[in-house]
């Protein structure tokens, strides 16, 4: 691998997610918008067609729990039908 290569790494968790890199040979994680390490593993379509995900996504999902997917990590690799 040449010096200026790239590595990501991805931990998509039921829960959480979180990114991290590699930086001077040690990893690094990556914050989000909000500061957080993690993220909560949450996606919510809004009637405005904006796409909202993590920590606002869950903070509104009690009032459009049907725009609102989580757990979903579950359904990868499932046929849906």
């Amino acid at each position: 691998m040449s010096s200026s290569s790239k590595i990501i790494g991805i931990d998509l968790g039921t829960t959480n997610s979180c990114v991290a890199i590699m930086e001077g040979g040690k990893p690094r994680v990556i914050e989000n918008s909000e500061g957080d390490r993690t993220t909560p593993s949450i996606v919510a379509f809004m009637e405005d067609g904006e796409i909202t995900v993590g920590q606002p996504a869950k903070r509104q999902a009690v009032t459009n729990p049907q725009n609102t997917l989580y757990a979903i990590k579950r359904l990868i690799g499932r046929r849906y039908d």
